[in-house]
């Protein structure tokens, strides 16, 4: 560490840099960017950093690695260019060295990491619920994944989710946004929602609920997470994350495709990776099967895009993942024989 730095926490470090970007920024770039930090933070709680002073270049290096194996090509060049730009600023208040934030740096992306990523396949989705179904039903892993599935939310709606805001008259789930008690969502107040479920749906949340296996948590706002963890707290977003790409391991509900063993594949073995399967599906890919299948299942845009909380023009540009023929399947619907 170099001398004349002030001492600063992470967690300090982050709301201060917050506080000072929020006047300029739109909620949902302010929204992104706490999500993003909140990644850097976690690095810093499991690694023990609790003085950002002693922040080196091998530490970031260290970060890359770590965050490297779970996101996106694409995703990650996202996340590291918030993290450098409070680098800078925490060197302009004398945090950090100067020059720290040069230090981070982001791989290369490969040729089209920027078109759509992949999606999970319906037939792949109704495969995987129905071994869930059969053989785990009500678990955490099979309410997880059939709510997101039915809904398209993103990983941050359902870690903001309560027991609460299960409505059985309705058969629906309240999607709400709450930053006042650390759960907000991506688009503020315009992403509050109540969201159909159905009958089949809802009984599985609801059984999900009941399951005695599941922990039941009341977190120090005296809110009740829908989904929690087993050290009873309301799980991170990237516990989502992972919670997710395991349960739609390929082996987990078939033989593995691609001629591994639980005990030699790296994305199963004690010291995995669970996003290095490949066939991993992650929170995003499941909501943009969700979104395709609504569409395939002729449910109009506008209503996917109402439901799914995702405007018309990012829904064509970014999660639409039908093929063309799949569209016209679609539109021939409406066309006069």
């Amino acid at each position: 560490m170099s001398g004349g730095l002030e001492p600063l926490a992470p967690s300090e470090g982050v709301e201060m840099f917050l506080e000072h970007r929020e006047p300029s920024i739109r909620e949902s770039s302010m929204q992104n960017a706490r999500h993003r930090l909140s990644v850097f933070l976690d690095w810093c709680e499991e690694k023990e950093i609790d003085n950002l002073n002693d922040l080196s270049g091998r530490d970031l290096s260290l970060f890359v690695s770590w965050r490297q194996g779970d996101v996106a090509a694409i995703t990650l060049q996202k996340q590291l260019s918030s993290v450098r730009m409070a680098l800078r600023w925490w060197a302009d208040i004398e945090a950090v060295e100067k020059g720290l934030a040069e230090k981070l740096h982001a791989p290369e992306l490969p040729d089209g990491a920027e078109s759509r990523e992949v999606f999970l396949e319906a037939d792949r989705a109704k495969q995987a619920l129905r071994y869930f179904d059969r053989h785990h039903y009500a678990s955490r892993d099979h309410a997880l994944i059939a709510l997101i599935w039915r809904t398209g939310m993103r990983r941050g709606a359902v870690r903001a989710l309560d027991v609460d805001d299960l409505d059985e008259d309705d058969q629906a789930i309240r999607v709400e946004h709450r930053p006042e008690t650390e759960t907000p969502l991506k688009n503020g107040d315009d992403g509050s929602r109540w969201v159909y479920l159905g009958p089949r749906w809802f009984r599985i949340l609801a059984d999900y609920v009941d399951n005695p296996d599941r922990n039941n948590v009341v977190d120090e706002h005296g809110r009740r997470p829908l989904f929690t963890t087993r050290q009873d707290t309301r799980p991170s977003g990237h516990s989502i994350y992972k919670w997710v790409i395991r349960a739609l391991h390929p082996c987990t509900y078939a033989e593995c495709p691609h001629d591994r063993t639980p005990a030699e594949c790296e994305a199963r073995s004690r010291s995995s990776v669970p996003s290095k399967c490949p066939s991993a599906r992650s929170p995003h890919a499941v909501r943009r099967g969700a979104i395709t299948n609504h569409l395939n299942e002729e449910t109009a845009p506008e209503t996917v895009s109402e439901r799914m909380d995702v405007s018309l023009e990012v829904l064509y540009e970014h999660y639409d993942a039908r093929t063309e023929r799949e569209k016209m399947a679609v539109r021939r619907q409406d066309i006069p024989e």
